[in-house]
């Protein structure tokens, strides 16, 4: 890990593409690679650029506190690898995490040179592999708390109203008194956290590969099957043959589970504060949160929610 220079005065970087150039050039420099033509794929809670002069991508975290989250990170990715789990591997030979102007950088391999996402059928096939692995003792996995992961999120949110803060936190607050009363079936251990269709890219060679690592906790294995249940039965973004297919191929259909509304109503909320972070700096988030936000209050509407 190395401390560099970039930042404001107060020690961090302002979190725009202008200003992760020096960012991204001192991070290479470090990493002995080449930054020359290094493409930005998206913005978000992470900047992420692809290199043009070698097969490695670039992650640069928003949050300034990430660094112990992405030592954890590219741990689980060299232990999965010795696993010969098909997931998002890190480069051989670079140093990482670095810290460069108070951001946290991590690079990994390229999975292929253009963004082409697997099926709904073998994400759950790597639901499946990833849940009968045991997770060695030094990953030092943390065990997964929705609650102070929302609460953590809420306090992100800028440009929201008060009475839309205010609305979401109760029902929070609800969902928090209905998620402990939840009888979980499926074993308690390792899973992905944010396991969707989003996540799983085709490799060059054809096979699929998870990626996005940062989730990797604890927890109930009903985390990972909540989302492409939601995005079947809830926003109409996976047809009734994938979800079919899904349960066909992982051997349990969540939707059959009592729990089942308390944890997409948990897991729904957690998107749309998500969304929150957005508001003040972008109007097509800000449209997409005051959608999303009305539908949980009349219940109607989440068919024209826009994926995010």
């Amino acid at each position: 890990m190395i401390s560099g220079s970039g930042g404001d005065q107060d020690g961090g970087t302002e979190f725009t593409e202008e200003s992760l150039g020096p960012v991204l050039r001192e991070a290479c420099a470090t990493a002995q690679l080449d930054p020359g033509g290094a493409e930005l794929l998206r913005l978000g809670s992470n900047a992420v650029y692809r290199l043009s002069t070698s097969p490695i991508i670039i992650r640069v975290a928003r949050d300034t506190d990430a660094l112990e989250e992405m030592e954890r990170v590219v741990r689980v990715a060299r232990w999965l690898e010795t696993e010969n789990f098909p997931a998002t591997r890190v480069p051989a030979g670079v140093t990482q995490p670095l810290v460069v102007g108070g951001l946290v950088v991590t690079f990994w391999e390229s999975v292929q040179e253009r963004e082409e996402f697997a099926t709904v059928g073998e994400l759950a096939d790597l639901l499946r592999r990833l849940h009968w692995l045991e997770e060695p003792e030094s990953l030092r996995l943390p065990y997964f708390d929705p609650f102070t992961k929302l609460s953590a999120s809420m306090r992100q949110m800028d440009g929201v109203s008060e009475d839309d803060r205010t609305f979401l936190e109760e029902r929070a607050a609800r969902l928090n008194k209905d998620y402990d009363r939840l009888d979980f079936v499926l074993p308690f251990g390792m899973i992905h956290g944010d396991a969707n269709i989003g996540n799983v890219l085709r490799h060059r060679d054809g096979h699929a590969v998870l990626i996005d690592l940062d989730g990797f906790a604890l927890a109930p294995r009903e985390w990972d099957l909540i989302l492409t249940a939601m995005f079947y039965d809830r926003y109409g973004w996976h047809t009734k043959a994938e979800y079919a297919e899904f349960v066909h191929r992982y051997g349990f259909d969540l939707m059959n589970w009592p729990g089942y509304e308390t944890l997409a109503d948990l897991r729904e909320l957690m998107m749309v504060v998500w969304l929150g972070h957005q508001v003040a700096g972008s109007d097509r988030s800000a449209a997409e949160f005051a959608r999303r936000v009305r539908s949980l209050r009349t219940g109607e509407g989440r068919d024209s929610w826009g994926p995010f």
